[in-house]
């Protein structure tokens, strides 16, 4: 059987041509009647549209780059914060007829594939994640004029900023301390995430800022976000302080890392040291003793950031979104 045509949907609808390519480009301009009647002869001669001449006429791909720009450290392939960002993100994309292109640029070379891939118009738009300070890439995809957002707030990328979502870091690590400070806890310590990293830096302020305010001093060790460099920090930090008593953890899964560290200098969680992280990733609840963490709606974000993004392409609004989150207390305090 030869396919349906433009041609035949036209006939059988009793319209015109364009008329019925009004209907099938998604045109608001078209009365209701018309757009029925069309749509049911579509269904009727199981007409299924020309993908490329579409675009042509429309000028979209319905394709979106989800563009991870850092797998090395932080957001990871093993990171179940990385696989809950790039899930969410999926489903909304494709829940709006959008195809995912699935995009890393940790290196000047993939930096450079991701920018030509863009300016050959292969996408409709890009979603940005793990974001570090010095990343070239934001402001060479911004002066393409392409729609472009981020999941996280990104560093200040020239004239024109980028749309993102992005947790309540500062209020979050506050949040942290401020739990810690109410049990009693006299000498708090952190492990920061890297520092060319904005959720990072926030996470820091937050935590300085109301020891500060208490009139504490800071005690900070430097991580990336992974167990191992939890660890480390959380050896450092016993070195330089051992009569410290809480640590706040930038994430779960430094962390997790610190547990370890502590479990083998002979520290009793939480009798000597209280233990609080970052995200509330499933592994939390495991932990001995289970961890007591902020709970970052990370995959909520993602679906924010896809919105904003969606939200660009037919001319919305490009204010942050800022998602809230919460304590959740456990055993590690």
């Amino acid at each position: 059987m030869k396919r349906p045509t433009l041609e035949a949907v036209a006939a059988r609808a009793g319209v015109s041509k364009s008329s019925v390519s009004r209907v099938i480009n998604g045109e608001t301009t078209v009365a209701p009647g018309i757009r029925e009647v069309v749509l049911q002869a579509v269904r009727e001669l199981g007409y299924v549209p020309n993908a490329a001449a579409r675009n042509l006429v429309t000028r979209r791909t319905n394709a979106v780059a989800v563009v991870v720009s850092d797998p090395p450290k932080g957001l990871t392939s093993d990171d179940p914060m990385f696989s809950a960002v790039v899930r969410a993100a999926s489903r909304e994309l494709e829940a709006a007829g959008k195809r995912v292109v699935l995009m890393l640029a940790g290196s000047d070379e993939s930096r450079q594939r991701v920018e030509q891939y863009v300016a050959a118009g292969h996408v409709d738009g890009v979603m940005l994640v793990s974001l570090h300070g010095s990343d070239p890439l934001p402001a060479a995809l911004a002066r393409m004029g392409i729609p472009l957002v981020s999941n996280g707030k990104p560093a200040e990328s020239g004239p024109a900023p980028v749309p993102y979502a992005e947790n309540d870091n500062v209020g979050g690590a506050a949040k942290a301390v401020r739990y810690l400070l109410e049990q009693g806890r006299r000498r708090i310590a952190t492990i920061s995430g890297p520092l060319d990293m904005i959720a990072s830096q926030d996470r820091l302020t937050g935590y300085r800022e109301t020891l500060r305010d208490t009139g504490r001093r800071s005690i900070v060790a430097i991580g990336d976000f992974t167990r191992i460099s939890g660890a480390e920090a959380m050896r450092q930090l016993l070195e330089d302080d051992p009569e410290l008593d809480a640590v706040f953890a930038a994430n779960d899964l430094m962390a997790i890392g610190a547990l370890r560290t502590l479990r083998e200098a002979g520290r009793r969680v939480p009798d000597d040291v209280a233990v609080v992280g970052f995200d509330d990733i499933e592994a939390a609840c495991y932990t001995a003793p289970p961890l007591t963490t902020i709970r970052s709606p990370m995959a909520d974000q993602a679906v924010a950031t896809v919105r904003l993004l969606l939200g660009l392409f037919e001319g919305g609004p490009k204010e942050p979104v800022i998602m809230p989150n919460e304590l959740v207390i456990r055993e590690s305090t």
